[in-house]
Protein backbone atom coordinates (compact mmCIF):
# COMPACT_ATOMS: atom_id res chain seq x y z
CA UNK A 1 0.00 0.00 0.00
CA UNK A 2 1.25 3.50 -0.76
CA UNK A 3 2.31 5.69 2.15
CA UNK A 4 0.01 8.40 3.44
CA UNK A 5 0.44 11.71 1.65
CA UNK A 6 -0.52 15.28 2.44
CA UNK A 7 -1.73 15.83 -1.10
CA UNK A 8 -5.09 14.69 -2.42
CA UNK A 9 -3.41 13.54 -5.62
CA UNK A 10 -3.44 9.75 -6.05
CA UNK A 11 -0.06 8.12 -5.58
CA UNK A 12 1.12 5.37 -7.89
CA UNK A 13 4.23 3.18 -7.93
CA UNK A 14 6.59 4.90 -10.38
CA UNK A 15 9.88 3.53 -11.64
CA UNK A 16 12.56 6.01 -10.60
CA UNK A 17 15.79 4.03 -10.42
CA UNK A 18 16.36 1.62 -13.30
CA UNK A 19 18.03 -1.71 -12.62
CA UNK A 20 21.47 -0.72 -14.01
CA UNK A 21 21.58 2.32 -11.71
CA UNK A 22 20.59 0.23 -8.71
CA UNK A 23 23.24 -2.39 -9.45
CA UNK A 24 25.83 0.35 -9.91
CA UNK A 25 24.92 1.89 -6.56
CA UNK A 26 25.24 -1.31 -4.53
CA UNK A 27 28.31 -2.60 -6.37
CA UNK A 28 30.04 0.75 -5.87
CA UNK A 29 29.23 0.67 -2.15
CA UNK A 30 30.65 -2.87 -1.87
CA UNK A 31 33.81 -2.02 -3.81
CA UNK A 32 34.47 1.18 -1.85
CA UNK A 33 34.10 -0.80 1.37
CA UNK A 34 36.56 -3.33 -0.01
CA UNK A 35 38.96 -0.50 -0.88
CA UNK A 36 38.82 0.91 2.64
CA UNK A 37 39.39 -2.46 4.29
CA UNK A 38 42.22 -3.63 2.05
CA UNK A 39 43.89 -0.21 2.02
CA UNK A 40 44.05 -0.13 5.80
CA UNK A 41 45.12 -3.76 6.16
CA UNK A 42 48.02 -3.28 3.73
CA UNK A 43 50.54 -6.01 2.99
CA UNK A 44 49.28 -8.74 0.66
CA UNK A 45 45.80 -7.18 0.79
CA UNK A 46 47.08 -4.36 -1.44
CA UNK A 47 46.75 -6.67 -4.44
CA UNK A 48 43.03 -6.82 -3.73
CA UNK A 49 43.09 -3.08 -3.09
CA UNK A 50 44.20 -2.55 -6.68
CA UNK A 51 41.56 -4.95 -7.96
CA UNK A 52 38.86 -3.09 -6.08
CA UNK A 53 40.32 0.16 -7.40
CA UNK A 54 40.09 -0.77 -11.07
CA UNK A 55 36.60 -2.18 -10.39
CA UNK A 56 35.53 1.20 -8.99
CA UNK A 57 37.07 2.80 -12.06
CA UNK A 58 35.00 0.58 -14.34
CA UNK A 59 31.86 1.38 -12.37
CA UNK A 60 32.55 5.12 -12.58
CA UNK A 61 33.05 4.99 -16.34
CA UNK A 62 29.79 3.07 -16.63
CA UNK A 63 27.98 5.67 -14.51
CA UNK A 64 29.36 8.58 -16.51
CA UNK A 65 28.02 7.04 -19.71
CA UNK A 66 24.78 5.93 -18.08
CA UNK A 67 24.35 9.45 -16.78
CA UNK A 68 23.78 10.50 -20.39
CA UNK A 69 21.97 7.44 -21.76
CA UNK A 70 20.19 5.83 -18.80
CA UNK A 71 16.68 6.16 -17.43
CA UNK A 72 15.22 9.64 -17.00
CA UNK A 73 16.06 10.05 -13.31
CA UNK A 74 19.50 8.46 -13.70
CA UNK A 75 20.57 11.06 -16.23
CA UNK A 76 22.71 13.90 -14.94
CA UNK A 77 20.43 16.35 -16.73
CA UNK A 78 17.65 15.43 -14.29
CA UNK A 79 19.61 16.60 -11.26
CA UNK A 80 21.75 19.46 -12.53
CA UNK A 81 19.88 22.38 -11.00
CA UNK A 82 20.03 26.07 -11.74
CA UNK A 83 20.63 28.62 -8.95
CA UNK A 84 16.95 29.59 -9.25
CA UNK A 85 15.85 25.97 -8.70
CA UNK A 86 18.17 25.68 -5.71
CA UNK A 87 16.63 28.85 -4.28
CA UNK A 88 13.11 27.48 -4.71
CA UNK A 89 14.15 24.26 -2.98
CA UNK A 90 15.70 26.05 -0.03
CA UNK A 91 12.64 28.30 0.34
CA UNK A 92 10.30 25.32 0.08
CA UNK A 93 8.51 26.76 -2.94
CA UNK A 94 8.97 24.22 -5.74
CA UNK A 95 7.32 24.54 -9.11
CA UNK A 96 5.47 21.57 -10.66
CA UNK A 97 8.30 20.89 -13.13
CA UNK A 98 11.00 20.77 -10.44
CA UNK A 99 10.29 17.20 -9.26
CA UNK A 100 12.59 17.64 -6.24
CA UNK A 101 11.14 14.57 -4.49
CA UNK A 102 11.54 12.16 -7.39
CA UNK A 103 15.26 11.61 -8.00
CA UNK A 104 18.04 13.63 -6.40
CA UNK A 105 17.08 16.96 -4.88
CA UNK A 106 19.48 19.94 -5.31
CA UNK A 107 21.45 19.28 -2.12
CA UNK A 108 21.55 15.56 -2.82
CA UNK A 109 22.83 16.23 -6.33
CA UNK A 110 25.78 18.21 -4.96
CA UNK A 111 26.65 15.25 -2.72
CA UNK A 112 26.42 12.80 -5.63
CA UNK A 113 28.62 14.88 -7.94
CA UNK A 114 31.14 15.52 -5.17
CA UNK A 115 31.42 11.83 -4.32
CA UNK A 116 31.76 10.82 -7.98
CA UNK A 117 34.43 13.48 -8.53
CA UNK A 118 36.46 12.48 -5.48
CA UNK A 119 36.25 8.80 -6.41
CA UNK A 120 37.43 9.59 -9.95
CA UNK A 121 40.40 11.49 -8.48
CA UNK A 122 41.16 8.67 -6.04
CA UNK A 123 41.09 5.98 -8.73
CA UNK A 124 43.12 8.09 -11.17
CA UNK A 125 45.76 8.82 -8.53
CA UNK A 126 45.92 5.17 -7.53
CA UNK A 127 46.56 4.09 -11.12
CA UNK A 128 49.79 6.08 -11.24
CA UNK A 129 50.81 5.98 -7.55
CA UNK A 130 53.98 4.38 -6.21
CA UNK A 131 54.41 3.66 -2.50
CA UNK A 132 58.15 2.98 -3.11
CA UNK A 133 57.86 -0.25 -1.17
CA UNK A 134 55.97 -2.98 -2.98
CA UNK A 135 52.96 -1.50 -4.76
CA UNK A 136 52.90 0.48 -7.98
CA UNK A 137 49.86 1.53 -9.98
CA UNK A 138 49.48 -0.14 -13.38
CA UNK A 139 49.86 3.17 -15.23
CA UNK A 140 52.77 4.47 -13.16
CA UNK A 141 55.33 4.01 -15.94
CA UNK A 142 53.41 6.40 -18.17
CA UNK A 143 53.90 9.44 -15.91
CA UNK A 144 56.86 11.31 -14.51
CA UNK A 145 58.19 10.64 -11.03
CA UNK A 146 56.99 14.09 -9.93
CA UNK A 147 53.45 13.33 -11.09
CA UNK A 148 53.55 9.93 -9.42
CA UNK A 149 54.71 11.53 -6.17
CA UNK A 150 51.89 14.08 -6.20
CA UNK A 151 49.35 11.37 -7.02
CA UNK A 152 50.65 9.14 -4.22
CA UNK A 153 50.43 11.98 -1.72
CA UNK A 154 46.81 12.65 -2.66
CA UNK A 155 45.91 8.96 -2.75
CA UNK A 156 47.28 8.29 0.74
CA UNK A 157 46.53 11.69 2.25
CA UNK A 158 43.53 13.91 1.49
CA UNK A 159 41.73 11.51 -0.86
CA UNK A 160 40.63 8.85 1.65
CA UNK A 161 39.50 11.43 4.21
CA UNK A 162 37.37 13.24 1.65
CA UNK A 163 35.73 9.93 0.75
CA UNK A 164 35.08 9.15 4.43
CA UNK A 165 33.53 12.59 4.92
CA UNK A 166 31.28 12.37 1.86
CA UNK A 167 30.14 8.84 2.68
CA UNK A 168 29.38 9.92 6.25
CA UNK A 169 27.39 12.88 4.90
CA UNK A 170 25.51 10.54 2.56
CA UNK A 171 24.60 8.16 5.39
CA UNK A 172 23.62 11.06 7.65
CA UNK A 173 21.32 12.47 4.97
CA UNK A 174 19.61 9.08 4.58
CA UNK A 175 19.11 8.88 8.34
CA UNK A 176 17.75 12.42 8.43
CA UNK A 177 15.16 11.68 5.74
CA UNK A 178 14.08 8.50 7.49
CA UNK A 179 13.87 10.04 10.97
CA UNK A 180 12.48 13.50 10.35
CA UNK A 181 10.92 13.47 6.89
CA UNK A 182 9.60 9.91 7.04
CA UNK A 183 11.04 9.11 3.61
CA UNK A 184 12.84 5.82 3.04
CA UNK A 185 15.54 6.52 0.46
CA UNK A 186 17.12 3.07 0.44
CA UNK A 187 13.97 1.15 -0.46
CA UNK A 188 13.54 2.84 -3.87
CA UNK A 189 17.22 2.26 -4.60
CA UNK A 190 16.64 -1.42 -3.86
CA UNK A 191 13.22 -1.93 -5.48
CA UNK A 192 13.33 0.81 -8.10
CA UNK A 193 9.92 2.39 -7.45
CA UNK A 194 8.60 5.33 -5.44
CA UNK A 195 5.01 6.19 -4.60
CA UNK A 196 4.55 9.45 -6.48
CA UNK A 197 1.68 11.57 -7.82
CA UNK A 198 0.05 10.14 -10.93
CA UNK A 199 1.59 11.64 -14.03
CA UNK A 200 5.15 11.74 -12.72
CA UNK A 201 7.32 10.65 -15.67
CA UNK A 202 9.02 7.29 -14.99
CA UNK A 203 12.47 6.07 -15.96
CA UNK A 204 12.73 3.63 -18.83
CA UNK A 205 13.69 0.23 -17.44
CA UNK A 206 12.89 -2.58 -19.84
CA UNK A 207 14.68 -5.46 -21.49
CA UNK A 208 16.29 -3.40 -24.26
CA UNK A 209 17.73 -0.79 -21.87
CA UNK A 210 18.99 -3.52 -19.55
CA UNK A 211 20.66 -5.39 -22.41
CA UNK A 212 22.34 -2.19 -23.56
CA UNK A 213 23.51 -1.52 -20.00
CA UNK A 214 24.86 -5.08 -19.81
CA UNK A 215 26.93 -4.60 -22.97
CA UNK A 216 28.21 -1.28 -21.67
CA UNK A 217 29.13 -2.90 -18.34
CA UNK A 218 31.02 -5.70 -20.13
CA UNK A 219 32.99 -3.13 -22.13
CA UNK A 220 33.87 -1.24 -18.95
CA UNK A 221 34.87 -4.45 -17.16
CA UNK A 222 37.06 -5.55 -20.08
CA UNK A 223 38.78 -2.16 -20.09
CA UNK A 224 39.40 -2.44 -16.34
CA UNK A 225 40.98 -5.89 -16.75
CA UNK A 226 43.21 -4.55 -19.55
CA UNK A 227 44.38 -1.64 -17.37
CA UNK A 228 44.99 -3.93 -14.41
CA UNK A 229 47.13 -6.27 -16.50
CA UNK A 230 49.32 -3.38 -17.62
CA UNK A 231 50.81 -3.56 -14.14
Amino acid sequence: MPPLADTPEPLVATRVWDLPTRLFHWLLAACVLGLVITGNVGGNALEWHMRFGVSVGALLVFRLVWGMLGGRWSRFASFVYSPAALGRYLRGRPQPQDHFDVGHNPLGSFSVFALLGVLVAQVASGLVADDEIATTGPLNRFVSSATASLATGWHKGYGPWLIYALVALHVAAIAYYVRWKRQALLRPMWQGDKWLPAGTPPSADHLVTRMFAGLLALACAASAVWVYRLG
